[in-house]
């Protein structure tokens, strides 16, 4: 299961509007709301550098978040994150209530095991080429994942891995496995980049075109000579 975060909030009045959350931005809060489950909206507010001190770690966006609120706790996902778009600064945040006994849906990360040893890395010259950096899952809270671990030890070059090569933990499924429509897409590829052997191919070609050039004009220069020689005799 994922780490579960703690965070402290404050209510904030029902009826405030976007010149209340101005200012709590202004005096360092970030504006919120906690929805689903059945329950009523909550309006609340949270410390900004509190948050962006969680932000930090990297899988608190696909985490359970336990919000204290007035000794009352809230255990929600994050929905949706407003971020400034030229400042360090979150703007506004959108919590969904969650059940133990109800199947969330959530975006993990991918973690690729073994990728300076993977036969065709270390053995072929390739690359390795991410295709998704982050996977849906469906699965009860408890069982929610940090992160999903795609191991490429045995890629050759030109292989690829899909997300039903994907070792998923008890009590987790792909959601695009288990659609109506099922979705197998690529989640990772060995490559071999090529672009360094295009541009070499293009300067000797350019190479060849002057040296065409500087020949046709020496050929002119001596055509030109005999030419004289030939008036002057």
């Amino acid at each position: 299961m994922s780490n579960e975060f703690n965070l402290i909030a404050e209510l904030r009045e029902q009826g405030e509007g976007t010149s209340s959350s101005r200012r709590l931005r202004r005096s360092g809060l970030v504006p919120g709301v906690i929805y689903g489950a059945g329950k009523d909206t909550i309006k609340l507010s949270i410390d900004h550098n509190q948050l962006l001190r969680k932000l930090s770690i990297d899988n608190f966006l696909s985490s359970i978040i336990s919000i204290n609120i007035n000794d009352k706790k809230e255990d929600v996902l994050i929905k949706d994150i407003q971020v400034h778009p030229s400042k360090q600064q979150v703007m506004h945040l959108d919590f969904l209530r969650i059940k133990s006994d109800e199947v969330i849906r959530v975006k993990v990360p991918v973690i690729f095991l073994n990728e300076d040893s993977a036969t065709g890395v270390k053995l072929e010259g390739g690359t390795v080429t991410p295709l998704m950096n982050e996977i849906e899952v469906s699965c009860l809270p408890r069982d929610l994942p940090e992160h999903l671990e795609i191991d490429i030890i045995d890629m050759k070059v030109d292989d690829m891995l899909y997300l039903e090569d994907i070792v998923l933990p008890s009590g987790v499924e792909i959601t695009l496995l288990t659609q109506e429509e099922p979705s197998n897409e690529p989640v990772v590829a060995v490559r071999v980049l090529r672009i360094a052997e295009e541009v070499v191919e293009e300067v000797e070609l350019g190479e060849g075109e002057e040296g065409a050039e500087e020949t046709d004009s020496d050929g002119d220069e001596e055509t030109t000579e005999e030419e004289s020689e030939s008036n002057s005799d």
